[in-house]
């Protein structure tokens, strides 16, 4: 078995050209693995902009839904068929909540979506959930082998930048823990866990029996 040939010197100068440890930087992420979770811990706290943002949608299913009623001449036994239909034309994504004895599980369809568009915000008694992204069409372009010869490069004719925007809100019938509220985003479904906060032991109390007539 043949020795191994020892390392070869580095010339003086040689290494002040290699990298050291310091030098070399890990690489940055480029998007969120899971959805962004703002966590509000009071129910009257409504300072973040998603509270208008939704309340803005709010408004125009209340309006669409009344629309409908009136076209129906204001006939009775159809309103939640209205506020649902409101709701579908004003993109309010499919979703689904379920309740177990400890903890609130909602699925909410989102498909098309990153899970870096998306983020969730919790108090105890609600979830607000808003889809994001910014998608490009283009109808006409020509490169500059097809354009005629007094044009210089690329002639777009038309381009647009549309801005598309999805909200869902979710009032909950029992409080949550909002500091473990969770949510992850796999194949266009995104899915939050939202652990029911614990009860609040109640302790006995002296009530006062008055004699007074």
């Amino acid at each position: 078995m043949s020795e191994m040939n020892p390392k070869k010197p580095v010339e003086k100068g040689a290494a002040d050209d290699l990298p050291t440890v310091d030098d070399v930087q890990p690489a940055t992420p480029t998007g969120r693995e899971k959805p962004a979770v703002d966590k509000i811990s009071s129910v009257e706290d409504r300072s973040l902009p998603i509270f208008s943002e939704v309340e803005k949608v709010f408004e125009q299913i209340r309006d669409r839904a009344y629309e409908l009623f009136a076209s129906r001449n204001f006939g009775l036994g159809f309103d939640l068929d209205d506020w649902l239909k409101a709701e579908k034309e004003a993109g309010w994504p499919a979703a689904e909540l379920v309740e177990d004895d400890d903890v609130f599980e909602l699925k909410v369809a989102l498909a098309g979506f990153d899970a870096e568009d998306i983020s969730v915000t919790a108090n105890p008694k609600e979830l607000i959930i808003k889809a994001s992204r910014e998608t490009e069409a283009k109808t006409a372009e020509k490169s500059a082998d097809e354009a005629p010869a007094k044009d210089e490069g690329t002639t777009v004719h038309f381009t647009e930048f549309h801005k598309s925007d999805v909200f869902r809100h979710v009032g909950l019938p029992a409080d949550i823990d909002v500091d473990k509220v969770k949510a992850k985003f796999l194949n266009g479904m995104l899915e939050i866990q939202a652990p029911k906060a614990a009860a609040a032991e109640q302790k006995p109390k002296a009530v006062d029996i008055s004699t007074a007539a």
